[in-house]
């Protein structure tokens, strides 16, 4: 595995286990065959609800049983535990759902789906960069991006503390239609910088974390990609001692200085909990805190507008965290997986489920940033019109890491290294200090 080992014999305990889970049938349709799918327990019922509804529909038009298993990820992790048990065992569901770097994790266990993305293509258009580097490999898609799961790591912002504190009026620089963005061009890093700095000064900090979690491993993604600070290559070279590294070492030396007092122990509930409270007057998220104010204080969520990352002299880049639906080359029904894959990733039914979520999916396909529920969505109407990357925007989808071979890119994210960066400077060394630290961590990946 590229993020870790999972020993055999605890991958043939789990495989024990999954063989047992309580698979869902979702209906009996006859005797046209059989196919399993284990599915990411998204935390929004509902949109496993239409989920649900959408593998039955399936099922009466194709006369083949359908059962599904609804795996909770954030239980003991389950969901990679799984995976790897099925992968070792080479027995399990047919279609399984992979998160962020699975798939390459798997490349061997898994049935190449070129077929399926050429059907797929010229109905839905093509994925996003990050789905098409996470999915493919050599040139052949061995997973389709899946919108269940997917998100973007925007900003979520204050209105009335970044206006009051920094003079940022969010609703005319990223307002609720698809105009020119009157905000596009000056929502830079050194505005950023400049409006932490004035609502620090007002004891509302940006809610920016220095740890190792996934929220403060994507904002540090964007801001280097911003730079053009790559810290290994496309082709496997370490670069970090460039100026495009140091230059972007230089500004996180000034923007540490005004991030929260607990910034290094931050994990991907501190921000969620400073946004709602009013501690913090911006958060690098998708709309889950929006979500949970929305539902328990609807004050709160009145008053939280979402808009995408600024912009640094190489663009701007927005932190997009796809995920996967994969068949094991080991898999019983290879044409109904491909088949029940091909029914769930249309247009019609991507966006019934994107409407569940209450717009928290994000689609990999580029053509389907323009669904209603962002438009629709209150209050305030319209928050969530810029949390999909929309043409205005000038955005790139972006993961930490990209553009390193993915076995590289995998260490690089998962061990941090990027916000570790960052704190080791809030921590007050220095930026050679920091440089020398990177490239013998990086290093030992190579060796690794």
């Amino acid at each position: 595995m590229l993020n870790g080992s999972v020993s055999r014999r605890k991958a043939l305990k789990l495989g024990a286990a999954a063989a047992v889970l309580p698979l869902v049938h979702i209906r009996t349709a006859g005797a046209a065959g059989k196919v399993s799918i284990a599915i990411w327990n998204h935390w929004i019922e509902d949109a496993n609800n239409v989920l649900r509804m959408q593998i039955a529909q399936f099922s009466d038009k194709t006369k083949i049983e359908v059962q599904a298993d609804f795996i909770d990820p954030t239980s003991s992790n389950q969901l990679i535990l799984i995976e790897a048990a099925e992968a070792l065992a080479k027995a399990g569901h047919d279609i399984y759902s992979f998160p962020t770097w699975e798939v390459q994790n798997h490349i061997e266990d898994l049935e190449p789906v070129d077929d399926l993305m050429a059907r797929l293509t010229p109905k839905v258009g093509p994925a996003n960069p990050v789905s098409e580097f996470m999915g493919k490999s050599k040139g052949h898609w061995f997973a389709v991006p899946s919108s269940t799961g997917g998100q973007l790591k925007g900003i979520e912002g204050r209105i009335t503390i970044l206006k009051e504190a920094a003079g940022l009026n969010v609703l005319e620089m990223f307002p609720a239609k698809a105009d020119p963005m009157p905000g596009a061009d000056s929502w830079t890093w050194d505005a950023l910088l400049k409006a932490a700095e004035a609502c620090d000064k007002a004891g509302k900090p940006f809610g920016i974390g220095l740890g190792t979690s996934s929220d403060s491993i994507d904002f540090a993604g964007c801001l280097f990609a911003a730079f053009g600070a790559e810290l290994v290559n496309a082709k496997g070279d370490i670069t970090v001692k460039t100026d495009a590294v140091r230059q972007v070492m230089e500004y996180a030396q000034r923007l540490v200085k005004v991030l929260p007092k607990n910034a290094v122990a931050y994990d991907d509930t501190s921000n969620n909990r400073a946004l709602i409270s009013g501690q913090s007057a911006l958060i690098f998220n998708p709309p889950s805190p929006w979500m949970a104010a929305k539902r328990d204080a609807p004050a709160v969520s009145a008053d939280i507008w979402h808009f995408p990352s600024p912009s640094g002299p190489k663009g701007r880049y927005v932190a997009y965290l796809p995920y996967f639906l994969g068949i094991w080359n080991f898999a019983k029904n290879k044409p109904a997986a491909k088949d029940l894959i091909e029914h769930l990733s249309q247009r019609e039914q991507v966006e019934a489920r994107c409407i569940a979520s209450g717009g928290y999916d994000i689609p990999p396909f580029l053509s389907m940033s323009d669904f209603k529920i962002w438009e629709n969505a209150e209050p305030p109407k319209g928050t969530l019109f810029n949390y999909p990357i929309r043409p205005e925007h000038k955005a790139i989808p972006h993961i930490a890491a990209l553009p390193a071979p993915p076995q590289i890119a995998v260490q690089i994210y998962n061990q941090g290294v990027m916000p570790t960066m960052m704190a080791k400077l809030y921590s007050g060394s220095s930026i050679n200090e920091v440089l020398a630290w990177s490239q013998d961590k990086l290093e030992g990946f190579m060796r690794g």
